[in-house]
């Protein structure tokens, strides 16, 4: 039963994937359909950003209210409801509406989902999950880009995305009464993994402190803004560093951000397997080095094949960090808060994507965009630091708590 209903985690994933780069395919015909203004997909796209925000910092005390398989199942129908709308819509103004509730329930699935997980399943199941959303981020514009070209038309992509995810939506209602089952058969799994792994940072002594008052936390979150800033970044800028700097062809720099993105799903996928003998602190550290390393190939003076090196170790370092960061939640705050804060730092993570990419934007404009990799270096380096403070917290705290036991 844990097996089958693991895999309706995982498709509902591949569903928090679909929707996420469909904008970006399909606003050249949306602007001409709809007569708008270039700069209107960055505001449609940061209403979405706003409502997965707010929805995040909010899904702590929502999903302790109605539990998880409540709120994925509404949340998923709140999305394709969304996406249906997208369909439908006549002007831009509804669009702008439609926005509201697709950000909204993709932020409280996401939220609900990656704690469920962290607490009732082992570490490479969070790996693997973030790598089916890449399947499914990938798979939203291929299926949109069938609809283009087959018939010239956006609307019949996002109904056919639509229709998926209200399909998933029948299914989580038909196995609502698991999600308590399912978490009850794989507690005593989990906590022997916390208990085998936990520092005791929190677990003992934060039970009345509020959750951004624990030690440690905002170093978390530091992390995970910065993380999700350089991913997005990288995703955003990269093209544009290769053609003004490098002086490669558009479609060469497409072809090689699309291998960054594959290092990414890819590396998720074999950090699943490297969970079993590696934890996830040396699996985090390991990637920030390794990313900080693609990172230096891209500003140093070296031919432009090391930029395509240097991209896809980039991905390559960045596919174990957050999977990792999130299992990790648990383990260093305690089970007590740990769906609280993990949706402070999907909140977060979602802040660093949405204005850490723009904000390069504005200051490549004043300047260079050959900032770039200087801006990805020092976003990496600021979350390998922030971590590895966090880290000394962690060990310094298991220390006080073995000298605690012998005492006793």
């Amino acid at each position: 039963m844990a097996t089958f209903f693991l895999v309706i985690i995982y498709l509902a994933f591949i569903s928090l994937g679909l929707p996420d780069s469909l904008l970006g395919v399909s606003w050249s015909l949306m602007q001409s359909e709809f007569g708008a203004r270039l700069e209107t997909a960055g505001l449609l796209f940061m209403t979405i950003a706003g409502g997965t925000i707010i929805s995040s910092f909010a899904s702590g005390a929502v999903l302790k209210r109605f539990g998880t398989g409540i709120v994925t199942f509404v949340s998923v129908l709140m999305t394709a409801g969304a996406l249906l709308g997208f369909h439908f819509a006549p002007s831009i103004f509804w669009l702008f509406i439609c926005a509201i509730p697709l950000g909204l329930g993709a932020g409280a699935v996401d939220a609900g989902l990656n704690n469920y997980v962290a607490s009732h399943y082992k570490a490479h199941h969070m790996s693997w999950l973030h790598c089916f959303w890449g399947v499914g981020a990938t798979m939203g514009p291929v299926i949109m880009a069938q609809y283009i070209s087959g018939q010239n038309s956006w609307r019949s992509g996002y109904l056919a995305i639509a229709g998926f995810q209200f399909v998933l939506v029948v299914i989580l209602f038909l196995t609502l009464p698991l999600w308590n089952k399912v978490a009850g058969n794989n507690n005593e799994i989990a906590a022997a993994e916390h208990e085998k792994t936990n520092s005791g940072l929190n677990e003992a002594n934060s039970k009345n402190q509020k959750p951004l008052q624990i030690r440690g936390v905002k170093l978390a979150l530091l992390a995970f803004l910065f993380y999700c800033g350089a991913e997005a970044t990288m995703g955003l800028w990269g093209s544009s560093f290769l053609v003004n700097v490098k002086e490669l062809s558009v479609d060469v720099t497409a072809k090689w951000v699309s291998l960054y993105y594959a290092g990414i799903t890819v590396g998720r996928f074999i950090t699943g397997f490297i969970t079993f003998k590696v934890s996830n602190r040396n699996l985090i550290r390991m990637g920030q080095i390794i990313a900080l390393t693609g990172a230096a190939l891209l500003f140093l003076p070296l031919p432009s094949a090391f930029s395509l090196v240097g991209f896809i170790l980039v991905g390559l370092g960045l596919a174990p960090i957050f999977p990792c960061m999130l299992q990790e939640t648990p383990i260093r705050f305690g089970q007590e808060h740990s769906q609280t804060i993990m949706g402070y730092q999907m909140a977060v993570a979602y802040t660093g994507s949405t204005f850490l990419p723009p904000l390069l934007g504005f200051i490549a404009a004043n300047s260079t965009i050959g900032i770039f990799p200087f801006f990805i270096a020092g976003s990496i380096a600021i979350m390998l630091l922030g971590s590895e403070k966090l880290n000394g917290l962690l060990i310094r705290n298991d220390l006080l708590c073995r000298k605690g036991r012998n005492l006793i």
